[in-house]
């Protein structure tokens, strides 16, 4: 009986304790925008790829091969289809 009276008041407070941190977590929107988190590392690559392409045309003033152009289209086309 004794540690009815010690367990009861302990569960209580970890009860308190848990929703506060669930309403915490909430309220400084750790679940906002959970589907697109995962594939910001990829979007950012993709624009990093695209800058250092634009650079390099910038720094040789000449574009790129056809065969290279090609592949470089190829692969930016294949990365958007599987971003949808």
């Amino acid at each position: 009986m004794l540690s009815i009276f010690l367990l009861i008041p302990l569960s209580l407070m970890l009860f308190v304790v848990a929703i506060w941190a669930v309403r915490y977590a909430v309220r400084s929107n750790q679940f906002e925008d959970l589907d697109n988190a995962s594939q910001r590392i990829i979007l950012e690559d993709r624009q990093e790829r695209r800058q250092t392409i634009q650079a390099h045309e910038d720094a040789t003033d000449k574009p790129l091969d056809v065969t290279t152009a090609s592949s470089v289209t190829t692969d930016i086309k294949r990365e958007d289809q599987h971003s949808k």
